[in-house]
């Protein structure tokens, strides 16, 4: 039997059982889903990384805005507090549209 030990979508263990397959899972404390958050965000960021066609790197930001939800969830903070502080940076220091690469800065 093939162990994952991952965070998965809340409706997985229901496709493994109507696919006739045995499976463990276990609930995660507060602070143990915040870290697994954090993991699978990083798998996630990395598929998006790696997704050469479009519509599949479109599915794996909805993956990790699915993970943002999630943790916001975790931290008790509304999708518009974390709108209201994306806004506040954006407004003090841009954002990332303009495509600016950094090559370097001369030390003093």
């Amino acid at each position: 039997m093939p162990v994952y030990n991952k965070l998965v979508r809340d409706l997985i263990p229901e496709v493994i059982e109507k696919n006739g397959k045995k499976f463990s899972t276990r609930i995660l404390a507060p602070e143990q889903h915040l870290g697994a958050i954090k993991l699978k965000m990083q798998e996630e960021a990395l598929e998006f990384k790696e997704a050469t066609v479009q519509k599949d790197a479109i599915e794996e930001l909805a993956d990790v805005l699915e993970l943002v939800h999630t943790a916001l969830d975790v931290y008790n903070v509304s999708f518009q507090e974390l709108e209201q502080i994306r806004l506040a940076k954006k407004e003090k220091r841009g954002g990332f549209s303009e495509g600016i690469y950094l090559l370097e800065v001369e030390d003093d």
